[in-house]
């Protein structure tokens, strides 16, 4: 007969037998052996398929002292501890609740409750209830986590049941994971109380934790204070499981032995103590680990968008499985069983796998509300990157394509970019050489992904001169997309560049800008705005003067000084009257860059409408604005051809448009230094 091939089970029995001692072993897979006497201290193994074995008694056993006693230190109440300690007098009960929220804990205080030493024994899940007897005595609670089948159980199983355990004065408490309608489901079903296991406020189990580990109070107050105001509210959310209320409190106390630490420093150390784990339990799990790096990414917008581009990862690894096979990479490639059962696992179960819950955000309107996911610990996610970039570098080329591919709203696209640059930042600037690629992706947000990166790792101390170089490359290189990717990193919110850097690569920008890339001047135009907008005083002097520079020579940077001023007047129109009021030099600069985009044909609209948006903040009197009218009466002296163009339209419209009286007497003067300048003319 043929042998059958030797199964890893199979070798584990003969190996474990062998090493027994000096026994003789008779080892026949998936066979019989003669079941006679067998002498000599020999031994006899028999190795059944799985599907065959008889299946064993299920086990039971004490709960140990040493866990009690941990189960039972600085244990906080929960909200229906209570309730539950009521419905235990029935014998038995149930206690429902989400894992990982301290249900097995609260059980195991529960049995123990008003009893010095007790006698605990916890049973296997997959017990017989309908068979299964207490102890005759010495037991006072069992417990029972997680039965496979809490419906099989009768009425009449557990009215034997509760009989039973009133003999011999102990309770039994089963304990579930809830789900939607279980709890009515069962108490209709069993006719027992079921309780909703709640978790305890974690600030209440933080402090029990704390004044164990500090029983100090002055010195506890100094360790609070030592984290600085709001801390708790961030490191210790609501819902936040009580393992993790303890934990924080342990690093408080481990870390302020030092002089105290900021909250911002032990948040980080919590996170870097969870994220191996988490990547840990992830790398073997496709499902989990997209879901996990979409957490470190986009943790805290709607739930739908973290939920969609884990998909989009999950999508994006199968691709490369299938496309490039020779790539190594710590996780197994997604196959179709796998895909079947990622969409077979609930959001709740992966969110709980990877220690973040789901909350709700209220926006502007009492009904605009989001459903959110995120970290209990946002850093976790900076900790998830770290790892990535140490351990895994050969997944980053496939998580930028991913990261490349964000959705097309600001805040995915912000968090996308600065996860890029995260990345860049924490390899040295190695990754940067991945972004022009990205660039090239056709896909809009791509190219804003890496003006986000660039604009960070730029300030940074190690990569940002690599990152700089790149910059100055791209800002006169041939493609429009790399030139755009730069206009971006000019941006003021992305990064740290001073007014001046940004002016000095937009302007470049401008000298490279052709016909056939529009798009790049308006990139151009928007981040000239938005320095203007975001900048203090300073900084929007030099941005004005420097347009005035700009304005002084034909070409690209002359239009584009004529486009963006209107704009930028337009957000402030208080500054530039407190300018023009100051009689500084940038109260000149106001006046020329006016006077400019009124003689633009393409921009007289735009700075026309500004005018008499100003008009309006008065009624036109010379003494209603005198800022407006010192700019008006410095275009009338600088005799700008657009300004007079403006004062005719003002002149001829309707008697309602305003600052039809103060431009009737720039008129006048207009035409009065007109005759004037004529007789001059005549006189030499």
């Amino acid at each position: 007969m043929p042998s059958d091939v030797l199964r890893a089970d199979d070798a584990d029995a003969f190996t474990t037998a062998l090493a027994s001692g000096s026994a003789t072993v008779f080892f026949a897979s998936q066979s019989t052996i003669n079941t006679g006497s067998v002498t000599g201290g020999q031994s006899q193994i028999t190795s059944g398929s799985s599907a065959d074995a008889p299946t064993g008694t299920p086990r039971q056993g004490p709960v140990r002292p040493k866990d009690l006693k941990t189960a039972r230190r600085c244990f906080v109440p929960p909200p229906a501890f209570e309730g539950a300690l009521a419905a235990l007098d029935s014998g038995v009960s149930l206690l429902v609740g989400a894992p990982g929220t301290g249900r097995e804990t609260c059980a195991l205080n529960l049995l123990a409750h008003g009893r010095e030493e007790p006698v605990l024994v916890q049973l296997d899940g997959a017990v017989d209830l309908s068979r299964w007897v207490p102890r005759p005595q010495g037991v006072h609670g069992y417990l029972l986590a997680e039965p496979p089948d809490p419906f099989a159980v009768r009425s009449w199983d557990l009215s034997r049941l509760e009989a039973s355990l009133a003999e011999v004065g102990a309770r039994l408490l089963i304990v579930l994971a809830d789900a939607p309608g279980l709890a009515t489901a069962l108490e209709d079903h069993l006719g027992t109380p079921v309780v909703r296991h709640v978790p305890p406020d974690p600030r209440k189990v933080f402090a029990a934790h704390l004044a164990e580990a500090c029983p100090v109070e002055d010195a506890r107050t100094r360790l609070l204070r030592s984290l600085g105001p709001g801390a708790l509210e961030e490191l210790l959310p609501a819902e936040l499981p009580p393992r993790h209320a303890a934990q924080t409190a342990e690093a408080v106390t481990r870390l302020g032995g030092n002089g105290g630490s900021s909250a911002t420093e032990l948040m980080r150390a919590l996170a870097r103590a969870e994220a191996p784990e988490l990547v840990a339990r992830a790398q073997e799990d496709p499902v989990l680990f997209s879901h996990l790096l979409s957490l470190s990414v986009y943790g805290g917008l709607d739930r739908s968008v973290v939920v969609e581009r884990a998909a989009d990862l999950l999508r994006l690894t199968a691709s490369q499985g299938e496309q490039e096979p020779v790539v190594h990479s710590p996780l197994p490639h997604l196959n179709r069983q796998q895909a079947g059962a990622s969409r077979q696992r609930s959001l709740t179960e992966i969110l709980r796998a990877l220690e973040a819950h789901c909350s709700q955000r209220t926006g502007i309107g009492e009904t605009d509300v989001t459903d959110t996911v995120s970290f209990f610990w946002p850093a976790v996610g900076d900790a998830v990157w770290e790892i990535l970039c140490r351990d895994h570098t050969d997944l980053l080329p496939l998580l930028h394509a991913w990261l490349g591919g964000t959705g097309r709203e600001p805040d995915q696209i912000e968090r996308a970019g600065k996860s890029v640059a995260a990345v860049a930042v924490l390899t040295g600037g190695r990754t940067l050489q991945l972004l022009r690629h990205l660039v090239s992706v056709p896909w809009p947000p791509a190219v804003e992904v890496v003006g986000w990166c660039l604009g960070t790792v730029a300030a940074d101390p190690a990569a940002g001169a690599k990152a700089e170089a790149l910059l100055d490359e791209w800002s006169i290189a041939p493609e429009a997309a790399l030139r755009k990717a730069v206009a971006y990193a000019c941006r003021p919110d992305r990064g740290r560049f001073t007014v001046d850097q940004a002016l000095r690569l937009l302007h470049r920008l401008m000298e490279t800008v052709s016909n056939d890339a529009d798009d790049v001047a308006v990139a151009v135009a928007e981040a000239l705005v938005q320095r203007f907008a975001a900048g203090d005083c300073r900084a929007r002097e030099t941005v004005l003067g420097r347009m005035r520079d700009w304005a002084a020579h034909e070409g690209v940077p002359d239009q584009l000084t004529a486009l963006t001023f209107p704009l930028m007047v337009g957000t402030d129109l208080a500054w530039c009257g407190s300018r023009l009021l100051a009689n500084s030099e940038t109260a000149l600069d106001i006046v020329r860059l006016t006077g400019h985009s009124l003689t633009a044909s393409t921009t007289y609209p735009s700075m026309r409408d500004v005018l008499l948006e100003w008009c309006c903040r008065g009624d036109g009197g010379p003494q209603s604005n005198p800022a407006l009218e010192r700019l008006l009466r410095g275009l009338v002296e600088a005799r700008e051809p657009g300004f007079l163009r403006w004062l005719m339209a003002v002149e001829r419209g309707p008697e309602t448009m305003p600052g039809k009286a103060l431009a009737a007497q720039l008129m006048t003067l207009w035409h009065s230094k007109s005759a004037a300048r004529n007789a001059n003319d005549g006189s030499s």
